[in-house]
């Protein structure tokens, strides 16, 4: 056996760690840190009208780019495939901070997702190369934590360097950290590199890319942009149906398919891909609206709204870390996705009730329980498809249940934003003509804007906001007992203590 093929432990095993959770964090970390930095963005470069593509960009660029990074690492090697896609993100982000147009601005934020896929598949792929599915449970529980603290740490960041520096440190802060991570990986990590010839199934790719991001655009402009009864929303479905149609077709012929359909005929691995994709959808979808509820009905700013999401990330924090390693010591799994989805519908029941009136101890309460359910489940997911996969098919096996699950938060954002706008304007037709005239922002005021408005049409706004909001809530929780209910039919596979790897004809150490 290669010297390198030997698992990982000690110190060397925890410094490769903390780099891999420097790279997820990088990616995690930018799809929420641009959150608070928009309006002065947008005051800066102008483009208004092509805001939420600032943060489209990213997650349609890095949600299209998982499979291929999968397919590619099953081919050449974690290791180059992991330091390409630091590279990827890292000149994204320098392009991105040096924008002079909103045009720009987005273009640069796509090549960052096209990075970040990379970071979050390759980094999960190679804990599965290096640590045995028995003792990789409380990896993955620190690898969940780190989408919690992500998720806080992003608009908490974000406020600070608008406040404090400039929107465009919100880019640049990425290029110490992940420079690190890159020597980190570089000098540390020791994995079989591949040398073999393979082809790659590019059209799959492009007609997977294709196919996503047009049901993606229709969710977002779908009541937003466009009425649903519109040629160009019939036209992004017609489109996104049948390049997923093509999709599937070329994946049955290619002679190395990006999303091998082999995967779809395990059970476990359809069961665990269901579910990533609808928590995704609850998650995504739903909590991006927390930090605008803090800011908007308690007058939070930015930094505080930030600080408010604690007790959801550290719900998420402790019952990650702690369900990891009770996993790694009992081997055993089933239990905690089916707890952790009980108590995310639980969660957005009570994150509906939010109101005008609601003390904010109450808030920081329901934010805990979601927290919890979100760290029991999440990266369990991706512990199970590993554990279930072949040796061979271990990179594009994560990357796929990866997919689904960013596929999943891509539509939750889009179609959640459209039912809260829809929702919200419905709320301010009903109020008198003379605050509708103040309100003529609609569901684009923001809460520098709502603050200065007079304190009658202010409470007006504000429970039509807050009963949009619940809605929102609910569906999340409709979209949540969906997984609950597909976490019965999860089969408890007994995981493995050792490391399987994949035979190479040809193999070099790093």
């Amino acid at each position: 056996m290669n010297p390198t093929d030997a698992p990982l432990s000690g110190r060397a095993l925890r410094t490769i760690f903390a780099a891999l959770m420097l790279g997820m964090f990088l990616a995690a970390l930018d799809q929420t840190i641009v959150s608070t930095a928009l309006p002065t963005i947008v005051g800066d470069l102008g483009g208004l009208n092509h805001l939420s593509w600032v943060v489209t960009a990213y997650l349609l660029a890095s949600t299209v780019s998982t499979p291929l990074y999968g397919k590619l690492g099953d081919m050449y090697g974690r290791k180059p495939v992991f330091q390409a896609a630091i590279v990827i993100f890292l000149v994204g982000s320098v392009l991105a901070g040096l924008s002079q147009t909103m045009i720009q601005l987005i273009g640069f934020r796509a090549l960052q997702g096209a990075g970040a896929g990379g970071l979050i598949v390759g980094a999960q792929a190679i804990i599965g190369d290096i640590v045995p599915p028995r003792e990789r449970g409380r990896y993955m529980g620190l690898i969940g934590s780190v989408f919690g603290v992500a998720s806080v740490a992003g608009p908490l960041l974000g406020g600070f360097f608008v406040d404090n520096l400039s929107w465009r440190w919100v880019f640049y802060v990425n290029l110490p950290v992940g420079a690190l991570a890159l020597v980190i990986v570089a000098t540390r990590l020791h994995l079989p590199s591949r040398r073999t010839s393979h082809r790659i199934d590019y059209l799959g790719a492009l007609l997977l890319s294709g196919g996503v991001g047009a049901l993606i655009l229709l969710t977002s402009w779908g009541g937003n942009e466009y009425k649903w009864q519109s040629y160009p929303i019939y036209g992004m479905a017609v489109t996104g149906i049948v390049l997923l149609g093509l999709f599937v077709w070329r994946e049955t012929r290619a002679e190395e398919p990006i999303m091998p359909l082999n995967l779809f005929e395990s059970r476990v691995f359809n069961v665990a891909s269901g579910m990533g994709f609808t928590i995704g959808m609850a998650m995504f979808g739903a909590i991006v609206f927390i930090p605008l509820f803090l800011q908007l009905v308690y007058g939070y700013s930015a930094t505080k709204s930030g600080l408010a999401m604690i007790p959801l990330m550290a719900g998420l924090l402790v019952a990650a870390i702690a369900s990891g390693r009770v996993i790694s010591r009992i081997g055993k799994y089933r239990w905690f996705p089916i707890s952790g989805t009980a108590l995310l519908v639980a969660g957005m029941l009570l994150l509906s009730r939010l109101g005008v009136g609601t003390a904010p101890w109450l808030a920081s309460a329901y934010m805990i329980v979601v927290g919890v359910g979100i760290g029991l489940v999440m990266q369990v997911l991706v512990l199970v498809v590993q554990n279930d996969a072949r040796p061979q098919d271990m990179g594009v096996a994560t990357a796929t249940a990866t997919f689904f699950r960013s596929v999943g938060g891509s539509f939750g954002v889009a179609l959640f934003g459209a039912i809260f706008a829809s929702r919200l304007a419905d709320q301010l037709r009903l109020l008198p003509a003379s605050s509708s005239k103040l309100l003529s922002g609609g569901v684009h005021i923001n809460p520098q804007q709502a603050k200065h408005l007079p304190p009658v049409v202010h409470d007006q706004f504000l429970h039509a906001f807050s009963h949009a909001l619940n809605g929102v809530f609910i569906w999340g929780m409709a979209i949540a007992i969906i997984p609950f209910a597909l976490s019965w039919f999860l089969k408890e596979v007994p995981l493995r203590t050792t490391v399987h790897r994949a035979a190479e004809p040809a193999i070099t150490a790093d």
